[in-house]
């Protein structure tokens, strides 16, 4: 499995066809319909998943925010071998599109789920949990989810190294 952070054509495609652009891209393209705003792929901005809400090295791109009346953000999470979110919840619930790669997703004592390539994964409101690669494996989502009261994300306590061990079926990541 690829372990770079080359987003696949899928996961753009993906992005832009379920997200539209970010509402920092200016105006519509020459000929376009008023009103609709495209994010070029060379325009969006990759940045590193900041270490206090992930561990390992994590990648964000497109991270976007819709002005009100809209409460959508969202951008594409790229996770090399073994990097993770920190536990946390969302208070409108979250969706994630896998990409590309197997990872995994668990909510607070639940068993975790191998996610891959083509999984649609929801999250309800307020439900504790972690997403992220296998030990071994790349994964790369599209994360989507929505603010209430202005925040769309309550960050928690990291995932512990021997909760990812057990999730990885008892190896630790390579």
């Amino acid at each position: 499995m690829k372990s770079s952070f080359a987003m696949s054509a899928a996961a753009l495609s993906c992005f832009c066809a379920l997200c539209a652009a970010s509402a920092e891209t200016g105006g519509p393209a020459s000929g376009a319909t008023p009103g609709v705003v495209v994010a070029r792929k060379a325009d969006l901005k990759i940045e590193p998943g900041p270490e206090k809400y992930f561990t390992g090295r994590v990648q964000i791109a497109g991270q976007f925010q819709r002005e009100e009346p809209s409460r959508v953000t969202g951008a594409i999470v790229s996770f090399t071998p073994g990097a993770r979110t920190a536990w946390h919840t969302h208070p409108a619930g979250q969706t994630l599109i896998v990409t590309d790669g197997i990872g995994f997703v668990q909510n607070w004592g639940g068993s975790v789920q191998e996610i891959r390539s083509g999984d649609v994964i929801w999250i309800p409101p307020g439900v504790k949990h972690w997403h992220g690669a296998t030990g071994s494996d790349a994964m790369t989502h599209i994360a989507i989810q929505e603010k209430v009261n202005g925040s769309n994300v309550e960050w928690m306590e990291y995932v512990t190294e021997e909760q990812f061990t057990q999730a990885n079926g008892g190896r630790k990541p390579s």
